[in-house]
């Protein structure tokens, strides 16, 4: 895999010491971050959106809607929110990485709350102090340059 300005350029096979090809990839896991070949460092969240609603449904199975919104509410934010964020605040983000994320959490709320009304959405989140990632992750990352500077 490429990343850089050549990264779309036809590649050589590179053979090994047996003389088996490499692959070359579009994609790496690493530390369980996705990377893609792109032109600048980029990171894919498609696998941890698909983790995210894998979750949220495994809870929606077990409790069904016999739990009180606030303890879903609660149940989501420490348990399936992790599974998101997850690294996130060492990843370049950029505004639409960012949208995508909250995005995601939102259409999770709308099946929750049973709307699609972003405004509902936005009252119930400040009313159960519910917060979306885009603002969880500045918060987050300047922990991680706290530690890192230590």
């Amino acid at each position: 895999m490429r990343i850089g300005q050549r990264h779309d350029v036809k590649r050589a096979a590179i053979l090994c010491a047996d003389g088996t090809p490499l692959a070359w990839v579009d994609s790496i896991r690493y530390l369980g971050v996705f990377i893609v070949r792109s032109c600048k460092f980029k990171c894919s969240f498609d696998n941890a959106k698909r983790s995210l609603f894998r979750t949220v449904n495994a809870l929606f199975s077990k409790l069904g809607r016999s739990a009180s919104e606030d303890v879903f509410l609660h149940l989501v934010n420490s348990k399936c929110l992790p599974i998101l964020l997850y690294c996130l605040e060492v990843c370049p983000l950029t505004k639409s990485d960012l949208r995508s994320l909250d995005f995601t959490v939102t259409r999770l709320l709308m099946k929750l709350f049973r709307t699609s009304n972003r405004d509902t959405i936005n009252e119930r989140c400040s009313h159960f102090y519910f917060k979306l990632p885009s603002e969880i992750l500045p918060a987050r990352f300047d922990r991680f340059l706290c530690k890192l500077q230590q």
